[in-house]
């Protein structure tokens, strides 16, 4: 949801929610990467409890290390199994670093242009890697999508707020 602002006379703006279904996913290298679903995206501090000495009323928290989680991607098995190649790189030692871009878009048109919409918010994964791929479960007697599952490690996330 978009922060609460104000306008230059200081009338209260109303925040504006953003459908989670308009993103677009671009992983540096493969050309077409349009995905079903991204989950996992988050940062933790650990924390760190100091307890002082004689001082009994309170433990003292304190941050420690921050952890990137690992960022999952689901989308419908394609011809080109790039997903499958690059996870093969990492599998035999070989260092693919990528860069993966989220963009997030807004459902709010600007005017009745329909074209006019425009990014809330980017998010970028440093030196992204997969760590793990899953191919789709098959069954004879189905007739759902055959679903592709990446699992990519990175070493954090650059954010970008697109200005309004």
């Amino acid at each position: 949801m978009a922060s609460e602002r104000a306008s230059d006379a200081g009338a209260y703006v109303r925040p504006i929610a953003n459908a989670n279904a308009r993103y677009y996913v671009n992983i540096e290298g493969v050309p077409k990467a349009v995905f079903s679903e991204v989950s996992g995206l988050q940062m933790e501090t650990e924390l760190f409890e100091y307890a002082e000495g004689g001082n009994n009323e309170y433990i003292h928290r304190l941050p420690g290390l921050t952890k990137a989680g690992n960022v999952t991607l689901k989308r419908g098995i394609s011809v080109d199994n790039e997903l499958l190649k690059w996870y093969g790189k990492i599998a035999q030692g070989i260092m693919d670093l990528r860069t993966v871009t989220i963009v997030v878009y807004g459902t709010q048109q600007a005017g009745s242009n329909q074209d006019s919409v425009k990014p809330v918010i980017t998010w970028e994964l440093l030196n992204a890697f997969p760590c793990k791929w899953t191919g789709p479960q098959l069954a004879a007697n189905g007739d759902t999508i055959a679903v592709e599952t990446i699992e990519l490690a990175h070493m954090g996330v650059l954010t970008f707020d697109t200005p309004t």
